[in-house]
């Protein structure tokens, strides 16, 4: 049973790591932190997922991927102990949604003003004429 909790709790932290990073995440993560909160912390444990998060998107901003696997192995422990000290929480965990695929972040940076950003999964014979720099 305890190798079901191990994998439980990583396929867990893989999801709850790349959900930080998704559109869902607003909807997802007072979901998570009821899960995760004894009665009353509900808050404090918001905190520590939005504290979470800003270290993610800054870890992944600067390509550091040690910080980000050090991250989901923080998580990983956390929903272990979870799903070893509270009965019921492995199906409480489950109904959380599972991410999307294929999601992208992106991170624009550098000297650029005011320019076209565009995001697709993919573009097929698209043409953007902006006009010419007068300066």
């Amino acid at each position: 049973m305890e190798a079901e909790l191990v994998a439980l709790a990583t396929s867990g932290a893989t999801t709850l790591i790349t959900l930080m990073i998704s559109d869902v995440w607003a909807q997802t993560k007072e979901k998570l932190a009821g899960i995760l909160a004894r009665p009353g912390n509900e808050d404090d444990v918001l905190g520590e997922l939005e504290a979470s998060r800003a270290d993610l998107v800054d870890a992944l901003t600067r390509g550091d991927g040690g910080r980000t696997a050090a991250i989901e192995a923080e998580w990983r422990a956390r929903l272990l102990r979870l799903l070893l000290e509270v009965p019921g929480s492995a199906d409480a965990l489950q109904s959380l949604p599972a991410p999307a695929t294929g999601t992208v972040y992106n991170h624009i940076s550098g000297p650029v003003r005011s320019a076209v950003v565009v995001q697709a999964g993919r573009i097929d014979g698209s043409t953007f004429n902006a006009p010419s720099d007068t300066t």
